[in-house]
């Protein structure tokens, strides 16, 4: 076990959680600052991005680029610059008692490591519902992000798994491209807002979107060389009728689409900063200091910085995560100066023995 405290040579300057797009562009920027940063490699290598099969609105790639294929890139940057990446998973972090206190985290292992700043770029994972097929198509004909891949499905069937807003905003967007969008939804009622349960409502009325209440995705099948055959869908007119399978209304049936998109929400990948005083909303999403001048991807706690999808609920763009992994870099950066030029304080004055 390695435990670098405070007096352990090993202590890094700089520690950065994710190699994702925000974690790496954060590690170039660090690494050319001259802040030696370790980048910890978790369990989902390169975040979201690695599902997409194709990025054609990342800019500078005007061919497209795979998302494997820009996070090679990025993490070759990284090193090429002087980043270190390591394969952990922050499983704990216990911030520094006071300003310029070293921060310590717990890995997966056991390892332990101390540093004097922190960015946490662990991303988000999207909620998935562990069916059949759903694992082996991810990225050929399976997605969670529309904005990402729904402009390789022109003029195809498309089917959107969920009810609230994340779903209709992303049923919304998808019928630029689709011939049609079925919405699938467990339940009868929506938990959207209402907003764009009626702009959703205007695209049913223009014969966009069809909507199937009480009925669940159980199969996807096809292969990643052809793409969606079809999928498998049981529907009853009580709702949720995965827990009615039993039910004799329980109806069971193919269902033909070119595509799926998984729109049941996200899950930041936060949870190390439990008991902390690092300040979360009640899904996980990272309070960071905002507004217009420096240090805005500061958390509550000196030396701790946030970027990407622990933090951003709501654009989860790969552009929109390195450009805040760039500016927890910059924070971290004038937070590690500003540590190095103040005195050290002075040791609290005994009582004289005279």
């Amino acid at each position: 076990m390695t435990d670098t405290d405070s007096t352990d040579p090993g202590r890094r300057r700089l520690v950065i959680a994710g190699t994702g797009i925000s974690g790496l562009t954060a590690a170039i920027y660090a690494a050319r600052a001259g802040n030696d940063p370790l980048v910890l490699e978790g369990r989902e290598p390169g975040g979201q991005l690695t599902l997409t099969t194709d990025v054609a609105n990342y800019p500078g790639f005007p061919e497209g680029i795979s998302g494997p294929d820009l996070v090679d890139r990025m993490k070759e940057q990284a090193e090429q610059f002087g980043a270190e990446i390591r394969h952990g998973v922050a499983e704990r972090i216990e911030p520094g008692e006071s300003r310029g206190a070293p921060h310590r985290i717990t890995l997966s292992n056991g390892d332990r490591i101390a540093t004097d700043a922190f960015v946490a770029a662990s991303g988000a994972s999207a909620r998935t519902l562990e069916i059949p097929g759903e694992d082996d198509l991810m990225g050929y004909g399976v997605s969670t992000c529309a904005t990402c891949d729904g402009a390789f499905f022109r003029d195809q069937e498309l089917a959107v798994i969920g009810g609230g807003d994340a779903a209709m905003e992303e049923a919304h967007f998808l019928t630029k491209f689709a011939s049609t969008v079925h919405l699938i939804h467990r339940r009868e009622e929506f938990r959207a807002e209402a907003y764009w349960i009626d702009e959703i409502e205007r695209k049913v009325e223009s014969g966009e979107v069809e909507i199937r209440r009480n009925t669940e995705l159980t199969e996807i099948h096809g292969s990643p060389e052809e793409g969606i055959s079809h999928t498998t869908l049981v529907t009853n007119p009580e709702g949720h009728p995965t827990d009615r399978l039993d039910d004799d209304r329980t109806e069971k049936f193919d269902f033909d689409v070119d595509g799926v998109f998984i729109a049941i929400g996200h899950t930041p990948n936060t949870g190390y900063f439990e008991g902390t005083d690092i300040e979360t909303d009640d899904v996980g999403y990272v309070y960071t200091k905002g507004g217009r001048d420096g240090g805005q991807t500061e958390t509550g706690v000196p030396g701790i910085f946030a970027a990407g999808d622990v933090v951003d609920h709501h654009y989860q763009q790969a552009i929109t995560a390195g450009g805040m992994g760039c500016q927890a870099a910059m924070d971290a950066d004038a937070y590690l100066d500003a540590i190095e030029r103040e005195p050290e304080a002075e040791p609290a004055a005994t009582a004289s023995d005279d």
